[in-house]
């Protein structure tokens, strides 16, 4: 029998949508992607050179489990000069993508029943992450724009919270918090003498002259207790080459490494001799794929607010859009009377062959994400075909 544990885990609904396009591929349908979220850009030559080179040179042992010391060294770098973040490099943890970097991050912190605060709309792993450490996940939904909602997380808050889960640039919204808010969260957290967990994949795809700020760099007290996950996949284009990494205080570093010993032991090698070369390039390569995305942000942006019934505010990061669609709701479309965003975007994907992930993944119904990490020419297809749909 399965495990109770695994049993009350969802599926990952953007892993499961792969595997439902994979068989419309296999029939021939041809079907616009708009909800991958990894970017279609190759990874940057001098990478992918580094990584081969590393093979070439038989850097293909095994490494510490917290990964190789020059890496773990300019990581730390890295977090000083980018984000105003000071790490030892006893502090820092690669990881097996970001993915694994968060699990150890709550499995080192987390008691049974503890309760974690996630702002909502939320990836769609944060809450099953947490039921693996044990925690309690607490939804609190994020006010307008997508910000957070400092008295709604307040009254959330009780004598089980131990730790608020935040990710900006985030992923469904785009959203990028405001200083304002993140000094008005650090304030909270502090107050309460909370952990914080802050994911920063996307803290380089920030668009219309925004930056990003770690909430942690705003009250510097809360480095204590903060956990700051970060990695290689958005920014350098290396989603398939797994790499991550964690920042926290030394015995939860120390902890995280324990895990990894025992479930993966060290990131790849030569992965992890790519990712030096990547901090070591400079930005142009990204700031080169930054400017792809913001003029595909302002293209589909433009095309969502022209299809009836929806709604789509202008976003700062990251590479999604989501839009609500509430307005298309009761509406008969292709012989479907639409009553939901899921049941909406299996029509879109259905009969107009465009596929995008519904709201209720992201623990939003009424919304639709959807990603720019396809070419203009396809958004365009895209949003045609489903105004069309719409329009028929």
């Amino acid at each position: 029998m399965i495990s109770k544990l695994v049993s009350g885990l969802n599926p990952s609904a953007t892993v499961e949508i792969q595997e439902t396009l994979a068989q419309l591929t296999a029939k021939g349908v041809d079907v616009v992607r708009l909800n991958a979220g990894e970017p279609d850009m190759p990874t940057p030559a001098h990478i992918v050179d580094a990584g081969i080179n590393a093979l070439r040179e038989g850097k293909t042992r095994y490494t510490p489990a917290a990964g190789i010391l020059p890496l773990r060294e300019a990581i730390a770098e890295k977090l000083e000069r980018d984000n105003g973040l000071h790490y030892e490099s006893s502090g820092i943890v690669v990881t097996t993508g970001a993915k694994q970097a968060l699990v150890n991050a709550l499995l080192a912190v987390i008691d049974p029943g503890d309760e974690v605060i996630i702002l909502t709309p939320a990836w769609v792993s944060y809450p099953d992450m947490v039921k693996i450490a044990g925690g309690v996940p607490v939804f609190v939904p994020t006010g307008p724009g997508y910000q957070p909602d400092i008295r709604a997380i307040e009254r959330a808050i009780t004598p089980k919270t131990k730790l608020i889960l935040i990710n900006s640039p985030n992923n469904p919204t785009g959203a990028v918090y405001t200083e304002e808010k993140l000094h008005a969260l650090a304030d909270l957290i502090a107050e309460r003498k909370l952990w914080v967990l802050s994911d920063e994949i996307y803290e380089k795809l920030i668009y219309k002259g925004k930056t990003h700020t770690s909430v942690v760099s705003l009250r510097p007290e809360l480095a204590e207790r903060a956990l700051i996950v970060n990695g290689f996949s958005k920014a350098f284009a290396m989603t398939g080459w797994r790499a991550g990494y964690l920042a926290a205080p030394k015995p939860i570093a120390k902890a995280a490494t324990i895990l990894a010993g025992h479930m993966t032991s060290n990131v790849t090698t030569f992965v992890q001799w790519a990712c030096l070369a990547a901090l070591g390039g400079g930005d142009t390569c990204i700031e080169a794929m930054r400017d792809v995305f913001a003029a595909r942000q302002t293209v589909i942006e433009g095309l969502l607010n022209e299809l009836p019934g929806f709604t789509a505010g202008p976003v700062d990061g990251a590479f999604y859009m989501m839009p609500d669609v509430t307005g298309v709701f009761g509406r008969t479309v292709a012989g479907v009377t639409i009553e939901s965003s899921a049941q909406l975007a299996h029509v879109m994907l259905e009969k107009a062959h465009v596929a995008v992930i519904p709201g209720e993944a992201f623990f939003s119904p009424g919304t639709l994400r959807f990603s720019y990490c396809v070419s203009e020419a396809d958004i365009r297809e895209g949003i045609s075909r489903i105004g069309q749909l719409l329009g028929g």
